[in-house]
């Protein structure tokens, strides 16, 4: 099995994931602005990973703009994010990110990183008027990511683990 992991890294928890991959399959990286189709050609299988940013998933335009080309190729995808796992919540992700031809497309979750120290001015002052907005509501009211951002608050989390990887290489076969 020859294969590839492309990769969208705005913070470096989906590279460190990709990382992490790469070491226990090995297979190459590559960032998927750097992608090509023509450059995919010679792989049986292709994982993408992206960061979740306003429920999103970075990287996966590149996988719909050229599913036609890569139908046929093993396609996993990974997405992390700052908050725990929570299954609706992924559910979410998963059909507004894996709709139509992608759906049938096997999806995990990693835990990422928070940091708001390291992001953009403008994704950070996003993050501080969600943190306003969700200080508003009854605590026994909010979403497992609101209680997230709320806990994390000001400080620096990083909750990367290798153990989020395992069902990705039982997907693998390996």
């Amino acid at each position: 099995m020859k294969g590839i992991i492309l990769y969208k890294s705005k913070y470096g928890a989906t590279k460190k994931y990709a990382q992490w991959l790469s070491e226990a399959t090995g297979f190459e990286m590559l960032e998927t602005t750097k992608a090509t189709v023509a450059g995919l050609k010679d792989y049986d299988t292709i994982i993408l990973g992206g960061g979740i940013y306003a429920h999103g998933i970075a990287g996966i335009a590149f996988l719909k703009k050229n599913f036609q080309a890569l139908k046929d190729k093993k396609l996993i995808v990974f997405c992390d994010g700052a908050s725990p796992f929570d299954q609706k919540a992924f559910d979410e992700i998963r059909n507004l990110n894996m709709k139509d031809e992608l759906s049938e497309i096997p999806v995990f979750y990693c835990r990422g990183t928070f940091d708001l120290q390291s992001m953009t001015f403008i994704d950070r002052k996003l993050c501080q008027m969600l943190q306003k907005a969700v200080a508003k509501k009854e605590p026994d009211t909010l979403e497992v990511w609101e209680k997230a951002l709320m806990e994390t608050g000001n400080q620096r989390g990083d909750w990367t683990d290798k153990s989020y990887l395992e069902p990705i290489l039982k997907e693998l076969g390996l």
